[in-house]
């Protein structure tokens, strides 16, 4: 749009006018912006478009609600719960080194399963912002109003996900619920299996205390 007609178009109020872009008979001016609604019919005026309780425009009914990104965001601490597990064992042993003075700390901060979780978990946490990026990007392409910011994702996964999936279900009639149950569903498997690990090191820490020379020996 020139800037001759764009001036023209902040001076209307609210309605129906000539679409602009050429795509429709007509198009609904907000007074502020050129908003998605259209119609075909040139001698008819539509009702306004309608608008949500809390000022979303409705999503249209054939537009995808799920992207691919969202399940990424999701199955990504899935991957670290499994890689956790797998090497908790390698863990567990290096706290046998406390019972050698002097070795513990380094056995442990050497520990190559020690130094893979920690970088795996810095991977999944820097993929998780890119993906929640990508999937907010995603949203706003197919038309959802303001969708959740992809920027609490820096908080934790959780936030994004949830926060996005009552999004979604509001412009689009209650679709998009499958993330919010997956949300919760990988939580439960994340904290059941934190619970886990927490146990098993836990023994390996008592089993360890219980071989250390008595003090003074």
């Amino acid at each position: 749009m020139d800037g001759e007609s764009g001036e023209a178009s902040r001076q209307l109020g609210p309605g129906w006018y000539p679409d602009p872009f050429g795509e429709a008979a007509l198009r609904w001016w907000d007074g502020t912006k050129w908003e998605a609604p259209v119609s075909a019919a040139p001698g008819m005026r539509p009702a306004p478009p309608a608008y949500s309780s809390f000022g979303r425009r409705p999503l249209a009914p054939e537009a995808p609600v799920y992207t691919t990104w969202i399940w990424l965001v999701l199955l990504l601490p899935l991957v670290g719960v499994v890689a956790s597990l797998a090497t908790i064992g390698t863990v567990s042993r290096s706290f046998t080194a406390l019972a050698h003075p002097g070795a513990a700390n380094l056995a442990l901060l050497s520990s190559p399963a020690y130094i893979v979780n920690g970088l795996l978990s810095w991977l999944v946490f820097g993929l998780s912002v890119v993906f929640s990026w990508l999937d907010y990007r995603a949203l706003e392409n197919r038309g959802v109003d303001r969708p959740f910011h992809w920027a609490w994702s820096f908080l934790a996964w959780p936030v994004y996900t949830i926060g996005r999936a009552v999004i979604v279900r509001r412009v689009a009639g209650g679709r998009g619920s499958g993330v919010l149950w997956a949300s919760i569903a990988v939580l439960a498997i994340s904290v059941a299996a934190g619970i886990a690990a927490a146990l098993i090191l836990s023994s390996a820490i008592l089993q360890t205390i219980h071989q250390l020379p008595p003090a003074g020996a």
